[in-house]
Parts: C-alpha cells; sequence; structure tokens
C-alpha cells in the first residue's frame, strides 16, 4: 500500500470512527482544503470546518480507495442525522506522513434542503 493511501484510509477510519483528535494526526498544521465552501487553511480552520460534520454522523461506507507515493483519492458515502446518503470524494496530497492538501467533493444540496 502506498504512503498516501495509507495516510488517507487512517484519516478516514478516525474521522468516521468519531475520533477527530487521532484523524488530526494525519493532517498537517498547514494543510489547505479546498471545499464547496471556499478555501480553509490551517489545522485549527480544518478542525472547525470537520466537527459539525463528525458531529452528525451516523455511518460510513467506503466505495473506493486509490493513490501513489503522494496523492490518494477516496470515494465513500455518509449517512448523518441530516441526509441519508451524503456521497463524497476526497483528493489529498501528503508529505511526510501527513496531508497537506485536501481536496473536498460533495453536494451541499441535500443538507441545504434537509436543514431548510
Amino acid at each position: 500500500m502506498s504512503d498516501a493511501l495509507r495516510v488517507a484510509l487512517n484519516y478516514y477510519s478516525a474521522w468516521t470512527g468519531h475520533d477527530l483528535d487521532q484523524a488530526m494526526t494525519f493532517v498537517a498544521d498547514d494543510i489547505v482544503c479546498d471545499a464547496p465552501a471556499g478555501r480553509l487553511e490551517g489545522a485549527a480552520a480544518y478542525r472547525e470546518f470537520m466537527t459539525p460534520f463528525t458531529g452528525m454522523l451516523v455511518r460510513a461506507e467506503l466505495l473506493g480507495a486509490y493513490g501513489d507515493d503522494e496523492h490518494a483519492v477516496i470515494v465513500y458515502d455518509t449517512e448523518t442525522k441530516l441526509v441519508a446518503s451524503g456521497p463524497a470524494a476526497e483528493y489529498v496530497t501528503v508529505r511526510d506522513g501527513k496531508i497537506v492538501h485536501s481536496r473536498f467533493i460533495f453536494d451541499r444540496l441535500p443538507f441545504a434542503q434537509a436543514r431548510g
């Protein structure tokens, strides 16, 4: 298993297991995250972004995971307290065992409709 894929899967297992502290051990202090809501910079902003979602997560199903030494893609579906299905993908860049860049891809509309 490639280094980036190993880190991405360990990170995914931690946050989907409701252990955000463990998940953050795989995130670089200077992470840059590009998400549908915009760009986040730094581990504190990233944690703030992830906290509400992990709090409403009921379960997650890993659909696919691929990677090489520096990049990995994980594709999954989540069930939350708001929506029964929230598919997403993350494309991450890993350096020195930490995620330095994450590109989140997911549809915000079902969540907005559930809140509306």
